[in-house]
């Protein structure tokens, strides 16, 4: 360790390092993509190459990445809640002097971009919810998509057989159709290190950030598939009606919770419409 560093800065220092952060592209403006649960930034290498001539794409890996090597690095009662990725993706942008940001978040990570811009309001230019849910159990008068029993049995499953449970959830929340989308969730999902799968996973799904919607005022953009079993289309309604700031809502024609995967060309056309981009463009990339 440098002489005299206290041990928290030099953490935040090596953070981008540690969390594989990766900036590719041209021009003024900056595109950062953050994953959901389960996955790496590997996850947007159907997407980040249509923005490289055009944007400073940004992507990284979360804490919990089978694909992060130091396994300190997830502290489970750390992550417990969603504010402590908040703080690593401003601590990550701060460190790579990004600001004024478009960011993609996709899943839990859409709920993590509004965390970190009502913290930090003037790092974000704005915000792309992809399939991102503020709350999944249901209540009286809120559906979120699954009730309290669903998530017990989840975690249930994840912590007595994770093997099994990753091979059904993978076939179940992407497209079945689409096998090579499947096999590719799947082989992220068992990626992930011994406990946390079942931590991640009760930090996720038993969330609750409804109440913090009102207070986000950086412009968003929803993106919701159109028969997203983990994500159902009133959350989207829900979050388009409880956001502050200006909202679209968008909906891609496609089956599970990962477009990026599924649908990426139709995904593609939405951010270069939400970024004013010619959509014309580069759309025949490989």
């Amino acid at each position: 360790m440098e002489p005299n560093v206290n041990p928290i800065t030099l953490q935040k220092k090596c953070l981008s390092s540690s969390l594989n952060a990766k900036i590719e592209g041209l021009g003024t403006e900056t595109l950062v993509f953050a994953h959901g649960y389960g996955t790496d930034k590997s996850i947007w290498d159907k997407i980040t190459p249509f923005f490289v001539e055009n944007y400073r794409v940004v992507v990284f890996d979360w804490a919990f990445s089978g694909a992060v090597e130091d396994e300190s690095l997830y502290d489970p009662v750390k992550y417990s809640s969603l504010e402590a990725f908040a703080d690593d993706l401003l601590a990550l942008m701060d460190q790579m002097d990004l600001k004024d940001v478009t960011f993609v978040g996709h899943s839990m990570s859409g709920m993590i971009g509004c965390l970190a811009s009502i913290q930090r309001p003037q790092l974000f230019k704005r915000l792309i919810l992809l399939g991102a849910s503020p709350r999944y159990i249901n209540t009286d008068d809120y559906e979120g998509g699954f009730t309290s029993s669903d998530i017990e049995q989840l975690l249930v499953n994840i912590e007595s057989n994770y093997e099994n449970w990753a091979s059904a959830f993978s076939s179940l929340v992407v497209d079945p159709n689409d096998e090579p989308s499947v096999n590719k969730f799947r082989e992220c999902l068992k990626r992930m290190r011994g406990e946390v799968p079942v931590s991640l996973a009760k930090t996720v799904f038993c969330c609750d950030y409804r109440d913090i919607l009102e207070k986000v005022e950086t412009a968003c953009t929803i993106i919701q598939s159109s028969n997203d079993m983990v994500v159902p289309y009133s959350v989207a309604l829900y979050m388009e009606k409880k956001i502050k700031g200006k909202v679209t809502l968008e909906v891609i024609d496609t089956v599970g919770h990962f477009p990026q995967l599924t649908a990426h060309l139709q995904l593609i056309d939405l951010i270069k419409g939400v970024l004013g981009f010619g959509l014309t463009q580069n759309l025949d990339m490989p």
